[in-house]
């Protein structure tokens, strides 16, 4: 006899129904050859050796306090983020769904929540704290990152939301202090 399936595992599937809708309506998109080829490009703009690169500038411009905010965030959002990776274990959508095949090759297993989502918004966030006027340019710029994970097929859309709530919420805690 089959058991009961309980409230939460009925709330965990309808929500997987909702992201698995959510990411073939973006795959579907009109055009979606130019859009996988900007996906990349953004994708890529939020890669970790960047966010190193930005850390060395702001040390050579002599920005230490800044410096010293971005590595703190940084430290605590990464090392959430791999603590979520691995306890929701989540499978990346290649993973998932049957016949699919993401664009890129992703840098690990698992998919919730998005490093690079997050990664991005903390970095908007920061930066959007110190130099207010560029706020709309870096949060359009941190939604195109995420949105540029679902177009690649590596991400379900609440990857993305998980991931952007965790970057921005660190990076709020950091500023705080």
């Amino acid at each position: 006899m089959a058991s009961p399936i309980s409230a939460g595992q009925q709330i965990l599937a309808s929500i997987h129904q909702f992201d698995v809708a959510a990411f073939y309506w973006c795959l579907r998109r009109k055009h979606r050859q130019l859009l996988i080829q900007g996906s990349y490009w953004v994708s890529k703009s939020a890669d970790g050796p960047l966010y190193a690169l930005f850390g060395l500038v702001l040390l050579v411009q002599g920005l230490n306090h800044f410096f010293l905010l971005l590595a703190a965030g940084f430290m605590m959002e990464r090392g959430l983020y791999y603590v979520l990776k691995n306890y929701f274990k989540r499978n990346r959508p290649p993973a998932a769904l049957p016949d699919f095949q993401s664009v890129v090759q992703p840098s690990d297993q698992f998919s919730f929540p998005s490093g690079h989502t997050s990664a991005a918004f903390l970095m908007a966030a920061m930066l959007s704290s110190f130099y207010p006027a560029l706020a709309p340019i870096l949060y359009i710029w941190a939604m195109m990152v995420g949105s540029s994970r679902v177009m690649l097929g590596v991400h379900f859309p609440t990857d993305i939301v998980a991931g952007a709530s965790l970057g921005h919420g660190i990076a709020l805690l950091i500023l705080s202090y």
